[in-house]
């Protein structure tokens, strides 16, 4: 247990927009969200999974929607107080926590924002281990816990208490009411007990953000190399250095979807890097070779100052270094694969897990 300030709260939002597979939400509005609320309410208490009792109601927070349109329609706080009301009451029990569904640049800030204003602790844990762009796709789906009943509110006041047959059919429902709510929703989601939590949640991630935000801050201050300490960290790889040449970048069906390309500098001149998304960067490409897939990170960071560039953030001319990162291993599984895995997004390769990738160079 310990409390979580202002300083906890800029590095985390820095680690999880990295972490946050380029998708997640903004991470500068999840930033302002929580320190705000933490302004105004008092620091924020930070659980381990095991100071939780077994039995306790956990419920993760997080927004639904593209991220671009976060950008036009930041939420104001209030549609995450009404959905957990709102579930509260459904349920006809108190929520003793929250935390958040993935490591996103948002979708990890909005707990905090809602735990100083509801006075809730923050549980370190998520679903993920990095950003999704679908409902189903966390690690509660993996061990069968159902993501309904569940509230989505959006900032008109319109709110929409959900029960389905499956999860699948939570994201379709939920996504396609999302979209004529204006195209982002607050929601709360797969409520559970702590017991569930800690079986099927991935735990310390808000530590690793921190960890990875604190890293990237002191890099700069100490005039190191900031993506060389990230990669010493998470494990991950360099998979190119590049300078954006190309954005085709479109917000349809909820989700940004689009593709950014790269032309190769320093040891990478002469070649160039397709980055495909869906929210989340999913496929890292060269002409001839696959370089990082999903379920792995793939993620953009600024070539000089090693901060992470999200999806929406990509702009023409920036210079980049694209790195990836190994998945938890919950996502490696037969059913992880085919539930996040390359070919559920419509890309005709194989999963091949990118320290292999790296050490044989997979050609198309």
């Amino acid at each position: 247990m310990r409390k979580i300030g202002k300083q906890e709260i800029e590095d985390m939002a820095v680690g999880a927009a990295l972490l946050g597979t380029g998708g997640g939400g903004d991470p500068h509005i999840g930033k302002l969200m929580a320190l705000q609320a933490i302004e105004e309410y008092g620091e924020v208490t930070l659980l381990d999974v095991d100071e939780v009792p077994e039995d306790a109601l956990v419920v993760p927070s997080s927004m639904m929607g593209a991220p671009t349109v976060m950008l036009e329609k930041p939420p104001s706080g209030e549609e995450a107080i009404e959905a957990f009301q709102i579930l509260e009451k459904y349920l006809g029990k108190k929520i003793y926590a929250t935390f958040p569904i993935e490591a996103g640049g948002v979708n990890s800030m909005l707990p905090f924002a809602l735990a100083a204003r509801l006075g809730l602790p923050v549980i370190d844990a998520d679903g993920m281990g990095r950003a999704f762009p679908e409902l189903q796709m966390v690690t509660f789906y993996l061990d069968g816990i159902s993501a309904t009943p569940g509230v989505f509110a959006d900032e008109k006041g319109n709110t929409a208490l959900l029960s389905t047959i499956d999860n699948v059919w939570t994201e379709r429902i939920a996504r396609a009411a999302t979209v004529q709510m204006g195209g982002s929703t607050m929601v709360a989601m797969y409520s559970m007990t702590a017991k569930n939590l800690k079986e099927s949640g991935i735990p310390n991630i808000l530590k690793l953000e921190e960890e990875i935000g604190k890293t990237i801050r002191l890099a700069k201050e100490n005039n190191v190399n900031p993506i060389r300490e990230v990669l010493k960290i998470t494990g991950g790889f360099e998979l190119f250095q590049g300078k954006v040449s190309d954005i085709n970048r479109k917000t349809e069906t909820g989700f940004a979807r689009g593709v950014a390309t790269f032309e190769g500098l320093n040891a990478y001149k002469g070649e160039t890097l397709q980055l495909r998304f869906q929210n989340e960067h999913l496929l890292a490409q060269t002409e001839d070779r696959v370089l990082c897939v999903t379920p792995d990170l793939i993620a953009v960071l600024d070539a000089e100052t090693g901060l992470p560039i999200t999806t929406e953030g990509i702009r023409y001319g920036a210079r980049s270094v694209v790195i990836g990162i190994p998945c938890n291993p919950k996502w490696r599984t037969e059913k992880g694969i085919a539930t996040v895995g390359p070919r559920y997004f419509g890309y005709d390769v194989d999963y091949v897990p990118v320290e292999e990738l790296v050490k044989k160079g997979v050609t198309l």
